[in-house]
């Protein structure tokens, strides 16, 4: 396997470097995750975002259950040079991690790097020792063992993922894919996340704090799916929608349209509602809409002060640190 890509052609800054540790009988899906979303070329937005690698403890480093063997990686010193460092996750969690790939993770957290663990990689984290005070998340079946030996870590267990700052953590599968685009979304913003979206054919937001598990059930007669009600919410963000607004486009009462949310989505309606809009008003804020007052009316949060406040608590700035971040003249 080729050990990534790089595509810094002295025009820029160096592009932001994620290099995923791969260790014994580490899961190949948040593998498969991680490529996706920081190592593939991005020609659907005309510039790269990350430069990509591979690194391992060994030349030949068997996988999962013996899946596959994998060769032909950067020895365990590229991760010396990652901005993030994306930690082994390995599904045998009582086994201790290596000494050295335990140390490559404390000297990248000592010089700054960002470091991002999927599923049991909250284990390595944990084990690394740096994670002691500080919020995370991991599988939910893993939830008693890890409590039972990291009791100074602040576990999160029913989320899909925590950003505490410099580490970020995701319970497993498919919540690796949203944690990689909350990264993207932070690192690039809220259009070039919804881009590679888009490439995945996943959903471009789901909030940290839905739930892990959410219970689908197969309807006995007919589609109890909330796609239409949500796609025409969509549609009508700047409108004044409320959650009884939702349920009577969708034929429910509120509290059906609740539990029904909560068990689709993992979520209530309002905190979808509020997460749709908050999305659009950092989009068009990227687009070069003039003036907060009206990213507000258009994206329905009402007003600038509401505008302020949401964007502070979701994505740690103002909006004028936005717009100089992501604002069309970065692009």
């Amino acid at each position: 396997m080729a050990q990534g890509f790089s595509q810094d052609d002295g025009d820029g800054p160096p592009l932001h470097r994620v290099v995923v540790i791969v260790d014994a009988n580490s899961n190949p899906f948040e593998l498969g995750c991680a490529t996706e979303v920081f190592g593939l070329r991005r020609p659907e937005i005309g510039r790269e975002l990350y430069e990509f690698s591979l690194c391992s403890p060994e030349p030949r480093t068997l996988m999962r259950d013996g899946f596959f063997t994998l060769t032909g990686v950067a020895g365990l010193e590229a991760a010396d040079s990652a901005d993030t460092l994306i930690v082994p996750n390995r599904p045998d969690v009582e086994v201790p991690r290596r000494p050295a790939v335990l140390d490559a993770v404390r000297r990248a957290h000592a010089r700054g790097a960002r470091l991002v663990g999927f599923c049991s990689g909250a284990f390595t984290l944990a084990e690394a020792g740096v994670l002691e005070g500080r919020r995370a998340t991991a599988h939910w079946q893993w939830a008693d063992d890890f409590r039972a030996r990291f009791p100074g870590v602040r576990l999160e267990p029913d989320v899909l993922f925590v950003d505490d700052g410099d580490i970020l953590t995701a319970a497993g599968s498919a919540a690796a894919l949203d944690l990689g685009l909350h990264v993207v979304r932070r690192d690039h913003g809220a259009e070039v996340a919804n881009a590679v979206s888009r490439r995945l054919v996943f959903a471009a937001h789901r909030d940290g704090g839905q739930r892990q598990f959410v219970e689908r059930p197969v309807p006995d007669v007919r589609d109890e799916s909330l796609a239409p009600v949500l796609a025409w919410a969509q549609e009508r963000l700047d409108a004044p929608l409320s959650v009884p607004d939702l349920a009577a486009r969708a034929a429910l009462s509120p509290a059906t349209l609740h539990r029904r949310f909560q068990a689709q989505l993992g979520t209530t309606p309002l905190a979808w509602l509020t997460g749709e809009r908050l999305t659009l008003a950092c989009r068009l804020i990227e687009r070069g809409v003039a003036g907060f007052d009206e990213v507000a009316r258009r994206s329905g949060l009402g007003t600038t002060a509401n505008l302020r406040a949401l964007m502070r608590r979701d994505t740690g700035l103002t909006p004028s640190a936005y717009r100089r971040r992501f604002g069309p003249e970065q692009h």
